[in-house]
């Protein structure tokens, strides 16, 4: 069944989105206004207004698509039929697809500027994106579980591993700009972490 088309309002508040994750990211949210976004998006003040009561709560909608991304980018459940690597691998290369989605990082970009200018603003939404780093926390705490993995800290465990792909594939890119990691550097990158991961945790002689 074909998709349908999109509705004219929605297609709006898209171009809207759009244009506040770049006029946030080239200005700054002090520098930025409504009427620049509006200009960008190529739609009317007030149709910005009609979809966005305030520029905070458009900032905060961008927070939350960010946060929305994180949380849903990630979601395997675990086996208990099924090899660790495999899983972990299967795990980790959802999250690197997520990393590498060039409208992900233009969101990161603005949300990380603004957290370091104003915490306040951005605090609930950055707590919120922590605790969304639970795809692979669960894994791990399931594994754990089923006495696959050793008695660890999922949490810690969890923080772990989402360091060893994010130095390579979020942190370089939001940061200083590089570019998102080849196919093959992903599977180099999951691979290595799931190899280091579990030759730390792993129990017994199959992970």
């Amino acid at each position: 069944m074909p998709t349908p088309p999109q509705r004219l309002t929605d297609r709006k508040r898209e171009a809207i989105m759009r244009a506040a994750v770049d006029e946030f990211r080239t200005a700054g949210y002090e520098a930025t206004s409504m009427d620049r976004i509006a200009a960008a998006a190529g739609v009317s003040k007030r149709t910005v207004y009609n979809h966005f009561p305030s520029k905070d709560a458009l900032f905060g909608q961008m927070l939350e698509q960010l946060w929305n991304s994180s949380a849903d980018g990630v979601d395997m459940a675990y086996r208990a039929d099924l090899p660790l690597d495999r899983q972990l691998k299967q795990l980790l290369m959802q999250k690197l697809e997520l990393l590498g989605d060039s409208n992900f990082i233009d969101l990161a970009r603005v949300a990380l500027a603004e957290i370091i200018h104003s915490p306040e603003r951005a605090q609930d939404i950055v707590c919120r994106m922590g605790e969304k780093e639970s795809g692979v926390t669960a894994w791990i705490q399931a594994a754990i579980a089923d006495g696959r993995l050793a008695e660890v800290d999922p949490d810690f465990a969890g923080h772990q591993l989402q360091g060893l792909v994010k130095s390579f594939a979020f942190w370089p890119q939001v940061t200083l700009g590089q570019a998102p990691l080849s196919p093959e550097a992903r599977k180099r990158v999951a691979d290595s972490a799931v190899a280091m991961f579990l030759g730390c945790y792993a129990r017994g002689s199959k992970p």
